[in-house]
């Protein structure tokens, strides 16, 4: 008897607690509904753009993403045999958030595939981080970073890789690319999709490139680019992402222009490249331009770079030469995306060498055709591209060189 009453004490108990911690928790939970339940001693989740986690007080924020690239090609080269490769292109980990208050940012990107970390060689840095950026917005207009990300380059470079519409970047962002760097941006960001907006982005940096540690000296590195949006700004950040995935239904457009000082670079290609045997100063500027509407986008890009004397010569052996590429390109490409989210995309390239180096590097022509099948925007897509360049030296034969490849993306 003495336990079935206990029993029934333990239950009305119980009962009454229930009762008591749902009207305290319903009373905290104001605006939550049904099942979703968020208790105050966890924190919150979200799945946007990759897997975010917030504190209950929000003083810290974290959002993982990653993103694979799986390719296999068919290559022909005039000069070789044919070969088919398949290759982890691209394997990326992105951490973003920002601690103690929404207005302190930060960036974390590492790569781990074997094209974007290179051959590890006696003095070189395993070059595992690509991003690592803390960033102060004290409005809606002003960012200041300090960190080693990418300086305000030409449009292709500055959007990800995952948000291209072929399997990779043009023969010209390859070659005249202002590349990741370590230093402190200032940008001004005035965006509006209804009105005439324009961004002016500022940086200077080391000049080295990421992860350099060799030889470090006084020179620095200067950057300034204008963006101007003269009907508005895109749709859903639309200027970040190649492709017409917004269906603008007003026509949208982007004119840009960079420039870029870079005093005694050490490397063939500024921030990239192998080392050269001598410093010099070298300039670059990128004009380049982005049109979308109804499903139709077009880019284009003009890219120079000069230098005094681009020719560096082996101190202790004069037959070796290792030389800054001076020389412009120009990219055009256009695209058109189906109702049914599969996209054709055709680009046209050419490479010229300058009159100084035309002995030691081909001008070039390039041409690429693409088939994309949008699963999940740009973050789930399968890409065809058959690509054919034509190499013409001046004191070799000409060469002839094809892909054909397939690729799939993949990321949050």
């Amino acid at each position: 008897m003495k336990i079935r009453i206990v029993c029934l004490a333990i239950c009305c108990i119980a009962a009454f607690s229930t009762t008591v911690f749902a009207q305290t928790e319903e009373e905290e939970r104001t605006g939550q509904f049904g099942d979703d339940l968020r208790f105050p001693a966890l924190p919150f989740y979200s799945y946007g753009s990759g897997l975010g986690l917030t504190t209950p007080d929000s003083t810290f924020r974290l959002n993982i993403r990653f993103r694979m690239q799986n390719r296999v090609s068919y290559i022909n080269h005039d000069d070789g045999d044919d070969a088919i490769e398949g290759v982890v292109r691209r394997m990326r980990l992105r951490f973003d958030g920002f601690v103690g208050d929404p207005r302190f940012l930060y960036a974390i990107q590492l790569s781990f595939a074997p094209g974007d970390v290179g051959e590890l060689s006696e003095g070189d840095n395993i070059n595992i981080i690509r991003d690592a950026v803390m960033f102060y917005q004290p409005n809606r207009n002003w960012s200041i970073g300090f960190g080693q990300t990418k300086l305000p380059g030409n449009r292709q470079r500055v959007n990800s890789s995952g948000a291209l519409q072929l399997t990779d970047r043009s023969i010209n962002n390859a070659r005249f690319t202002i590349d990741r760097d370590f230093g402190t941006l200032i940008y001004y960001l005035n965006e509006d999709e209804n009105r005439t907006s324009y961004n002016i982005k500022t940086a200077i940096s080391t000049g080295d490139g990421r992860n350099w540690t060799r030889n470090p000296d006084t020179n620095l590195a200067y950057t300034g680019r204008v963006e101007f949006f003269p009907f508005g700004v895109f749709k859903n950040n639309g200027m970040l992402f190649e492709g017409d995935l917004a269906r603008e239904q007003t026509p949208k457009l982007l004119l840009a222009g960079t420039y870029h000082l870079n005093q005694g670079v050490q490397r063939t290609r500024g921030q990239l490249g192998d080392e050269l045997f001598e410093t010099r100063d070298l300039t670059s500027i990128h004009l380049d331009a982005m049109l979308k509407y109804n499903g139709w986008a077009f880019q284009t890009a003009y890219l120079t770079r000069s230098a005094d004397e681009p020719i560096t010569v082996n101190p202790s052996n004069e037959a070796e030469q290792r030389f800054i590429f001076a020389g412009r390109g120009a990219d055009f490409q256009l695209s058109y995306l189906f109702p049914s989210n599969y996209e054709l995309i055709g680009r046209y390239s050419t490479q010229t060498p300058s009159s100084s180096i035309k002995d030691l590097a081909p001008s070039i022509e390039q041409y690429s055709l693409g088939l994309t099948k949008y699963i999940w925007e740009h973050s789930l897509k399968l890409q065809a591209e058959l690509t054919s360049t034509v190499e013409e030296w001046s004191i070799r034969d000409d060469r002839k060189n094809w892909y054909l490849r397939f690729q799939i993306e993949i990321g949050i």
